[in-house]
């Protein structure tokens, strides 16, 4: 099933469709594995490769295969992307990791005010619900701005009847022209706030206990940016997963220019959800592979 600018009524009839032939219960197992990955600019882009600057260049073919080993090898049921271009890319991308005999039959795409790079998941399991917010709107310095990639909203039905809703993000990168917010500090904050606001009126006030945020939120697990998804005032909703390496490495990405390490990608849970997450720890891929993020995963039990 393809999600693109369907509108949201068909696809749910679509959805509900297709899940009634494809019980839950048949496509997993004790656990639902749930992964997130910034493919570093899967698209048409600007590129310094092999010595020589090459505008308008598609992401080479090298890179590309090392995100599909990564990908293969942790054979996520539900992965959500950053950086990933139009709709054609991210079904070019389900295409080949098809070709590689892992076969996501839902891919929802959300295009938000950034043209050119975007949110996306792709799933083994139907989603129940889809909502794209793609305007979220903030005041910042002396404008009003909108959050670059918007937030994608996807709820999944656990076989125990639970549904759970993940909240694909992807905050403001620390490179900006403006020089009276250093390395985007306050824009990033002001997403995060935004971002946590509607997460807040989509989960607790609707009685939602079981939901994440989860992406690539481009700040440190102590930064302002990414607490706003744990707390707004007297209000703590959720919790940062602890994550880790086979090595115990706990980076998630690296930048090359000045040979910098951090984890800026995770996930933040809420307390009920936690308790399903075996470990109570997330695993990130030993492998730097085709990109500068490592991808990240974490197991939900399913009863």
């Amino acid at each position: 099933m393809n999600i693109g600018a369907t509108p949201r009524h068909y696809f749910l009839l679509l959805v509900l469709s297709v899940a009634s032939l494809c019980p839950l219960s048949a496509k997993v197992g004790d656990t639902i594995r749930l992964a997130t990955f910034n493919l570093d600019n899967y698209l048409i882009s600007d590129r310094y490769l092999d010595g020589v600057w090459r505008p308008a260049y598609p992401k080479p073919e090298s890179e590309k295969d090392g995100i599909r080993r990564t990908i293969v090898e942790l054979k996520p049921d539900i992965l959500f992307v950053q950086e990933i271009g139009s709709f054609q890319y991210l079904e070019e991308l389900r295409a080949d990791l098809a070709l590689h005999g892992l076969h996501f039959t839902y891919a929802v795409h959300l295009e938000g005010p950034d043209q050119v790079r975007h949110i996306a998941v792709l799933s083994m399991l139907p989603p129940v619900d889809v909502v794209k917010h793609a305007h979220l709107s903030f005041k910042y310095l002396d404008r009003s701005e909108k959050v670059k990639r918007g937030m994608l909203e996807v709820s999944f039905e656990l076989p125990d009847g639970v549904i759970f809703k993940a909240f694909g993000v992807h905050l403001k990168s620390r490179y900006t022209e403006d020089k009276a917010d250093p390395k985007s500090h306050l824009r990033r904050t002001r997403e995060a706030e935004v971002c946590r606001n509607k997460l807040i009126e989509r989960t607790l006030d609707l009685g939602v206990e079981h939901y994440m945020a989860v992406g690539d939120f481009n700040e440190h697990p102590k930064g302002a940016a990414l607490r706003r998804f744990s707390k707004r005032g007297s209000l703590n909703f959720g919790i940062h997963l602890p994550i880790a390496d086979g090595r115990g490495h706990q980076w998630t990405y690296f930048y090359e220019k000045y040979t910098t390490y951090s984890q800026v990608d995770g996930f933040v849970l809420s307390e009920k959800l936690l308790k399903r997450v075996r470990g109570q720890s997330g695993t990130i891929a030993d492998n730097l592979s085709g990109s500068d993020h490592r991808l990240v995963y974490l197991d939900l039990e399913t009863e």
